[in-house]
């Protein structure tokens, strides 16, 4: 009798194990880039005025590719770190931006994003995990010798920029850009996507499972990384993020977890530019990419709900990409401020 239940309570609690897996598998698929016709540039629309060189490092088991643009310039290296589902070249706006005033730019694909391997992006804790080996890879490499290192990202790579710092790598600054503060908090609410109401009985399911993916790392927060050093950070949050919610998952929600006296927040709550992607699109282009998404909706609708490959080519042929890429020259001058601020005191 005892035996029998005991047996069934080990059943289920492998059955609910092993949903929990098949949960978070399928919410961290590979990241790729868009099948579909967007208005995005991607590298082939900059490839004749900006070269890059391609770099490739292990994170890990899996061998992870990187790209060097800007390779002339001296003000200092500056490692990007991408959103989840992505891949680097989804922000060269931002990063060719960072190119144009100066910096050398060493950007890569996360694991199971891009170029990189990786059947998928594996967990909410992998970006800092890759970073950490990116990190270790530049320092590695005698081109990049006396450069001095700051670090951007958005979102998952948000939270690697600031998670990342609990690693031990000379970093002068950092700037995580909607970076979600604590991965199992964040994992959670992907859950009650799924689950709804029984999502609290997946929570410690969801910890072994990412005490099975990363050991020792699986708790690593945001906070951990920022309060590990006296590292200069800013955090950069919009009001409007409806995926890491600015009171709620946000780094930024944490400031009373925060210790670290050169930690800055920044607050973005201009309307069309306070939201998790489009904190990235400049103030002149707002009204135009509200008008852009309106009428490629109204399209869609117009096609019964889906619209031909060809028609949406022939859609975003017909608009103004060049004003829909410009990247935000606030947030980004903003930025690059706070970097070179901290550059000078360096170099006192």
């Amino acid at each position: 009798m005892i035996f029998g239940i005991l047996g069934g309570v080990i059943l289920l609690l492998a059955l609910i194990m092993l949903a929990t897996h098949l949960i978070l598998k399928a919410r961290f698929p590979r990241g790729k880039y868009p099948a579909e016709p967007v208005a995005d540039y991607f590298y082939d629309h900059y490839r004749e005025d900006y070269p890059r060189e391609h770099h490739s490092f292990r994170s890990e088991k899996r061998t992870l590719s990187g790209y060097l643009y800007g390779a002339q310039n001296t003000k200092g290296l500056l490692v990007f770190a991408h959103g989840i589902g992505l891949g680097h070249e989804s922000y060269l706006q931002e990063i060719l931006w960072m190119v144009d005033h100066g910096w050398r730019v060493f950007a890569y694909d996360a694991t199971g994003c891009g170029e990189s391997e990786g059947s998928g992006t594996r967990g909410l804790v992998q970006s800092a995990l890759d970073l950490d080996a990116a990190l270790a890879y530049v320092e590695s490499k005698e081109e990049f010798a006396g450069l001095p290192i700051c670090l951007m990202g958005h979102s998952w790579g948000g939270y690697a920029v600031a998670a990342g710092l609990y690693f031990e790598h000379k970093i002068v600054a950092s700037a995580s850009i909607s970076g979600y503060a604590l991965p199992l908090e964040m994992m959670m609410r992907f859950a009650k996507a799924t689950m709804g109401k029984w999502t609290a009985l997946l929570r410690p399911f969801v910890a072994f499972h990412n005490w099975l993916l990363f050991g020792k790392h699986a708790k690593l927060t945001a906070i951990d990384g920022i309060n590990r050093t006296n590292t200069p950070i800013m955090l950069i949050h919009g009001t409007g993020d409806e995926l890491i919610l600015y009171d709620v998952t946000a780094i930024i929600s944490k400031k009373d977890l925060i210790k670290n006296p050169n930690a800055v927040y920044y607050t973005v709550d201009a309307e069309g530019q306070n939201g998790h992607t489009n904190i990235f699109h400049d103030e002149g282009s707002v009204a135009y990419i509200k008008k852009v998404n309106a009428d490629l909706q109204a399209l869609v609708t117009e096609h019964g709900g889906q619209i031909s490959k060809e028609v949406r080519a022939a859609f975003f042929d017909g608009v103004d990409r060049e004003l829909i890429n410009q990247p935000n020259q606030k947030l980004l001058s903003d930025i690059e401020r706070f970097f070179e601020e901290k550059l000078k005191n360096e170099n006192l």
